[in-house]
């Protein structure tokens, strides 16, 4: 029965992130195309705003896949194994990160750009934190997730 409740919050948890992550994407594609319609001649931010809005879908959809991650990680915690404590530890950091980058990436922050390296980093540990305990599937689809930011955010620098 217990695995059965887990299992459950696990798929809301990553349910709940992912309409989050389509809220953001629609509110940051309205903004982009209100500011495109009122810079007539101004294509750039067309394309500038779809870069931004595919990087905050992106880095949404992994601390969706943290939070279940997380989740996993605290039932493996109540039945006394802490075989994953750093992995806990690299999610953790990982879901605050990428939260305060998709943020700054849907307010087109001047900060933004800043951010890509240190997210290449932050998302390349919980990655191969995850990587280690990938027989899970929380922790397969956070790896995953966390590979996803990596590639948006060089795709970002380019």
């Amino acid at each position: 029965m217990k695995g059965q409740i887990s299992e459950a919050r696990r798929k809301m948890l990553i349910g709940a992130g992912a309409l989050g992550a389509t809220a953001l994407a629609a509110t940051t594609l309205g903004s982009s195309m209100t500011m495109a319609e009122g810079m007539t001649g101004h294509h750039h931010h067309v394309a500038a705003g779809d870069k931004h809005l595919e990087l905050a879908k992106t880095l949404h959809h992994c601390v969706a896949m943290a939070e279940a991650c997380i989740d996993h990680c605290l039932d493996t915690f109540k039945s006394g194994d802490t075989a994953m404590a750093d992995c806990a530890i690299s999610v953790q950091e990982t879901m605050a990160f990428c939260t305060a980058h998709a943020k700054l990436a849907s307010y087109n922050s001047k900060y933004l750009k800043a951010m890509i390296d240190l997210g290449i980093q932050v998302c390349a540990d919980c990655e191969k934190q995850c990587r280690k305990h990938e027989k899970h599937a929380s922790c397969k689809a956070c790896a995953d997730a966390c590979a996803s930011c990596i590639k948006a955010c060089k795709a970002y620098a380019v």
